[in-house]
This record gives structure tokens, C-alpha cells and sequence, in this order.
């Protein structure tokens, strides 16, 4: 029992530092899993990557504008050259020649009529709302998941009050066996019994415990906390039974379920992707213009040779516009567009595998919830009534033995099979709770 000793204070010094703080509910545990869970996050990331996508489409459909500034500069020194006329050849003079230029433009280009484009926005808007459903999936299964975990916590803060009382009911046993034996009432077997079963109890009181601190552990994890800083659990069980329609369970899960919309949005995606990607064959009309503000060029010309001189030009222009309408079409592009089709049309199978599974599945998932809570519901009444008559057949034992008309061992097994009705209850009571839980998953509630 020694060696157990620093396990046991460790534990309960953990309880009294936690006891100032408020206990954690299941909804505060769901919430605080939903800000620093890495599932979440990564969710939120691939938000961001679908709304990237987005933008990218967006910039097919919509004009693109630039505006410009230019000053240029071109410096000729000392050149000569030839000129020809049939067959007479004319030497020139030798010259310099400076010129400058500024401009300023403002032009723009706008793909007007470009199918593939329009489709391939449209794609992209149901991928968007395909990586938001996504993330809603995600958050219910993190939401699942931290339940789950919350009431394995609570199960084995329960097991553990079961396993201390067992160990007080052991030793009280094992006293008044002590004290029956000093007057030799019973021989030194039944006391030797009751040590071990003392001892066993003990043994078991002390593995609960440190359940208790792995499961805390486990969801402290899950929470993103450490588990110091994991407020004590509310350890309370209530009693929380509802009715349960299949069909309105059913139908509220195919039309609210965030994983069955997320995937009916991703293949209406890969519809239009795969119909973007064959329409980018078709021609496409494209509008451009520009407009130059204010233009401006000098140029300064030197002639070297003798009476040579210099002839200067400038030139200004305050306003210029132009246009173009184009019909493209792209004869070939190295097989790109053939690899698009390809990928798309990889990706609409997969997609459509995806939604059909889930939907074929889905009403499966509604009927393994709804025994799963019923399950749970019959398990409490039979552990509730397993208790009691536990409870009954344990203080009869008692009363017998304690008149002699009953041995230790069969003191020791109403023991037992009283601790294993108690722990069963305790398993019940848990269960109810996380098919509770899983009913609201598959249903597609909110968290």
C-alpha cells in the first residue's frame, strides 16, 4: 500500500489546487476544442485556399486594367553610314543624334465572352462552399470527439468513487473479520481472505485513479491545454432521455449533415470544372484599349561635318485613344487542356463516389445512433435495478455472516458483484451521454 501512497497524495493535491476554479462543463470543453483544436485550424486553412481559388477565377471574368508612365531616352554619337539609289552611292555626314520621349498611358484588356472562364468561376463558388461545409464537418466531429473524451473523463471520476467506496466496504469487512477472528469466531482463512480482498480493492482504488489523470490528460490534449491548466471536470450525470423518430432523425441528418452537403457541393464543383475544361476549346472574344493622356518627344540632331549644323524636332499630343475587338482561338496549346479534362474528369468520379457513399451510408449511420442511445437507455434501467438488488443481496451476506450462516467468500463475491453492478451503472450513465452526442453528429445540429 506504501508504494501507492505518492500516487494517491499526487492526485489529490491535483484535486485541491482545482478546486477554486469553476468545473468544466461539456459545452465549455466543445468550445474551447473549437478555438485551439489543430483539425480546426487546418479547416480554416483550407477555407483560405478555396477562397484563393476563387479570386483566381474571378480574374478570368473580369477586365484587367495597367497604367503606365514612361520617360524614354536614345543617344546616337558620331555615325556614318551609306545610302543607295540603284547604283549610285551616296556617303553621309557624320551626326549625333539625342531623343527623349514621356507617355503616359492608361489601357485595359476584358475577355468577354469566354465560356470556359464563366464556368470555371462557377466551379470555384461550389468549392467554396464545399471547403465551408467542410469545415463545419470538421468542427461536429471535433465537437464528437471532445464529448466523447469529456465523458470518458467523467466515466472514470465515477469508476473511481466506486473503487474508493469498494476499498472502504473492504476494510470495514476486513476490520470486523479481524475482530471476529481475535475472539475466534472465524478461522485465520477468512481473515487472510478478507486481506486480499482489502488489498485487491486497494489495487484497484489506485489503478481508477490514475485513469483518471490519463483520461484528463488525453483531453487536455484534445483542448489544446495542458493538463494543469485543465479546470476540474463537471462530473455531474443528468438525465436527459428523449423520444427518437428514425424518419424526422433521417431526414433532418440528409438535409443539415455538413459532410453530405460539403460533398454534393464538391461534385457539383467537378461538374462544372470538368465542363470549364472542355469549353476552354471554344473561341473567345477579348476587348483592349488604352488611352495616352499626354504625350510628349524631342530629338536633337548634329551634323559633324564641315557647315554642318544642328536640326532639333519636338513633338506633343494631348490625347489618344484606341481599341481592339478580337475572336481567339487557340489551335493548340501543347495539351493542356487535354490534361485539364483529364484531371476534372478524374475528379468528378471521385467526387460522385464521395456524395453516393455518404448518402448510401448516411441512413446506416441513423439507425447505429439511434439503437447505439437505446442501447444505452435499456443498459441504465438493467444496471439500475443490478444495483439494487446488489446493494440487497450484499447486506444479506452481511447479516449472515455476521451470524455465522455465510463464509468470507461469500462476503467477498457480494462485494464484487456489487462493485461491478456500480461500475456498470456508471458505464451506462457514460454511454447515454456520448450516443447523445453522436445523435446530434449525425443529425448535422450545431454545436
Amino acid at each position: 500500500m506504501l508504494r501507492y501512497l505518492p500516487v494517491i497524495v499526487l492526485i489529490l493535491a491535483a484535486g485541491r489546487a482545482a478546486a477554486d476554479t469553476a468545473p468544466l462543463t461539456a459545452d465549455q470543453a466543445v468550445k474551447l476544442a473549437l478555438q485551439h483544436n489543430s483539425q480546426i485550424i487546418q479547416a480554416e486553412a483550407n477555407v483560405l485556399d478555396a477562397r484563393s481559388g476563387l479570386w483566381s477565377a474571378y480574374s478570368n471574368v473580369l477586365p484587367h486594367a495597367s497604367a503606365s508612365l514612361t520617360r524614354s531616352g536614345s543617344f546616337t554619337r558620331q555615325s556614318t553610314g551609306q545610302q543607295s539609289f540603284g547604283t549610285f552611292v551616296l556617303q553621309s555626314d557624320e551626326y549625333n543624334l539625342e531623343s527623349y520621349g514621356t507617355t503616359q498611358q492608361v489601357g485595359g484588356t476584358w475577355d468577354v465572352l469566354d465560356l470556359g472562364a464563366y464556368t470555371g468561376l462557377s466551379a470555384a463558388r461550389q468549392s467554396m462552399r464545399s471547403a465551408e461545409f467542410s469545415r463545419e464537418a470538421t468542427r461536429s466531429n471535433v465537437a464528437f470527439a471532445t464529448r466523447q473524451q469529456f465523458y470518458a473523463v467523467v466515466q472514470a471520476m465515477h469508476q473511481s468513487r466506486v473503487n474508493s467506496a469498494s476499498l472502504a466496504l473492504a476494510r470495514d469487512s476486513e476490520r470486523r473479520v479481524r475482530a471476529m477472528f481475535e475472539v475466534g469466531s472465524v478461522a485465520k482463512s477468512d481473515l487472510l481472505q478478507a486481506q486480499v480482498a482489502t488489498g485487491q480493492a486497494a489495487l484497484d482504488s489506485v489503478t481508477a485513479a490514475n485513469t483518471v489523470l490519463t483520461q484528463r490528460i488525453a483531453l487536455a490534449a484534445a483542448l489544446g491545454l495542458r493538463e494543469a491548466e485543465l479546470a476540474p471536470v463537471d462530473s455531474t450525470f443528468t438525465d436527459t432521455r428523449q423520444s427518437i423518430d428514425s424518419a424526422a432523425v433521417f431526414n433532418e441528418a440528409r438535409k443539415n449533415r455538413a459532410d453530405v452537403l460539403a460533398a454534393e457541393a464538391d461534385y457539383k464543383a467537378a461538374e462544372l470544372s470538368l465542363r470549364s475544361a472542355h469549353w476552354s476549346r471554344l473561341p473567345y472574344v477579348s476587348l483592349s484599349g488604352s488611352w495616352s493622356p499626354d504625350v510628349t518627344h524631342s530629338s536633337k540632331y548634329d551634323t559633324l561635318s564641315a557647315g554642318g549644323g544642328a536640326l532639333g524636332t519636338a513633338s506633343e499630343a494631348k490625347g489618344g485613344v484606341s481599341g481592339a475587338v478580337a475572336l481567339n482561338l487557340d489551335l493548340f496549346d501543347g495539351f493542356l487542356t487535354d490534361s485539364r479534362i483529364a484531371a476534372a474528369r478524374g475528379h468528378l468520379v471521385a467526387a460522385r463516389e464521395t456524395r453516393d457513399a455518404l448518402v448510401r451510408n448516411l441512413e446506416g449511420q441513423v439507425h447505429q445512433a439511434i439503437l447505439g442511445y437505446e442501447q444505452a437507455l435499456e443498459q441504465e434501467d438493467l444496471a439500475t435495478t443490478t444495483v439494487e438488488s446488489a446493494t440487497e443481496n450484499h447486506n444479506l451476506v452481511l447479516q449472515k455472516y455476521n451470524v455465522g450462516s455465510a463464509t468470507i467468500l461469500d462476503l467477498v463475491n457480494s462485494q464484487v458483484q456489487l462493485q461491478t453492478a456500480q461500475s456498470s451503472l456508471v458505464s451506462a450513465k457514460a454511454a447515454i451521454r456520448i450516443a447523445e452526442a453522436q445523435l446530434d453528429q449525425v443529425r448535422g445540429r450545431s454545436q
